[in-house]
């Protein structure tokens, strides 16, 4: 189902506004600009026809930025399957680490060494726990979000965490089992007290602070969340591939754009009640842009037993599960994550729902379409 609005709609009507009366830096206008021209005629594109019916298919070029709403979805399904690989038979934990809103000015002014220092903070508080508790070594995927779902900068790392992790032996070192049958991972209120000394140890040496703003931080309760072990190992990637590709808004919630400004839903989580919000078409973007990361920032970074130059000794540790596991998966083409995941077939005829769409011209960036196709199509559409 098409949404009634687009991200596109709002830049095109207020980007221009926006970008002067804040003094948008040069990446941030080219961000905005590839938004705005997703799959329209300026990126270009090409035309299929049916082999069987003869419908004429335009189709736009996307602009694979990945703060772009329309754009996320393969690239998603590309993660999902390269993950699955990387997945042990052991219980799972989705664990919820965020800050405290007096620290959002010095995410705003210092974006990069800020997150980065809420990634290594977060990593060393959940390798420190593994060592102190199982004697093991953990792993840990994490995925950093920046938004309220207001639109409010709100940064905090949605953390997958395996429950165990391998000892000096070589071991693997199961996660405890409570007396009533549970199984947990840590006490988020250590996990917490933790996480905020090791953050503000890291501010200071990166950023240092005064002693009352430090004092403040301090008497701040600094929120982490654990839930409950996932059902088992496919859930998990499952489950985080909703928040991997992820952008501040998507278009299904902008409900109408105007010249008075953006109206969107949005759930308010202190009573868990969805409601409906309007900004200015320039304070929307505004507040848009504060989750537009720094160029070439990696928003999603896997640590410890789940990091890259770990994949031979991860491996390993499947083996020893009594896994076979995969040493080289093949990429798939994105017909094939349609067809499987999106339950959508690139290939097959939308008219007669029988013929196969193959692609009879290119046109280039900038440029219309052939004229005597968009005809074409119009006149078997009305004859159909």
């Amino acid at each position: 189902m098409r949404p009634a609005c687009e991200l596109a709609e709002v830049i095109s009507r207020f980007g221009r506004e926006y970008e002067q009366k804040h003094a948008a830096n040069s990446y941030i206008q080219r961000t905005l600009s590839a938004i705005r021209r997703c799959r329209t005629s300026e990126l270009g594109g090409h035309v299929d026809r049916c082999d069987t019916c003869g419908h004429i298919r335009i189709s736009y070029n996307s602009c694979r930025n990945r703060h772009c709403p329309k754009c996320q979805n393969i690239q998603r399904e590309a993660w999902i399957e390269g993950r699955k690989q990387d997945l042990l038979p052991v219980p799972y934990f989705h664990v919820v680490f965020t800050v405290p809103e007096v620290l959002n000015e010095l995410f705003l002014h210092h974006p990069q060494g800020m997150y980065n220092l809420l990634f290594s903070s977060v990593w060393e508080t959940i390798a420190q726990f593994s060592f102190t508790k199982w004697h093991a070594e953990t792993g840990m995927v994490a995925v950093l979000h920046t938004w309220g779902q207001n639109l409010s900068l709100h940064p905090h790392l949605h953390c997958i965490v395996p429950g165990g992790g391998i000892n000096y032996k070589g071991e693997w070192k199961q996660v405890n089992t409570s007396a009533n049958g549970k199984v947990f991972l840590f006490r988020v209120e250590n996990l917490s007290s933790v996480f905020r000394a090791k953050f503000i140890t890291g501010l200071q040496k990166r950023l240092p602070q005064d002693q009352q703003f430090i004092r403040e931080l301090k008497r701040t309760n600094w929120v982490v969340y654990a839930k409950e072990p996932f059902a088992g190992p496919e859930q998990v990637i499952e489950y985080l591939g909703r928040y991997t590709h992820k952008v501040a808004i998507s278009n299904h919630r902008l409900i109408k754009v105007d010249e008075s400004g953006v109206t969107f839903r949005w759930r308010d989580y202190r009573d868990n009640r969805e409601k409906v919000m309007t900004l200015q078409g320039v304070e929307f973007l505004r507040r848009f842009c504060q989750h537009i990361m720094p160029h070439r920032f990696v928003r999603i970074r896997h640590y410890g037993l789940l990091s890259t130059r770990r994949r031979p000794e991860l491996r390993t540790l499947q083996k020893d599960f009594g896994m076979n596991p995969v040493l080289q998966k093949p990429k798939k083409h994105w017909k094939e994550l349609c067809r499987e995941h999106l339950g959508y077939d690139p290939d097959l005829c939308p008219c007669c729902g029988k013929g196969l769409m193959i692609t009879i011209e290119w046109f280039e960036a900038g440029r219309p379409p052939p004229l005597h196709l968009i005809t074409r199509n119009q006149q078997h559409n009305e004859t159909n």
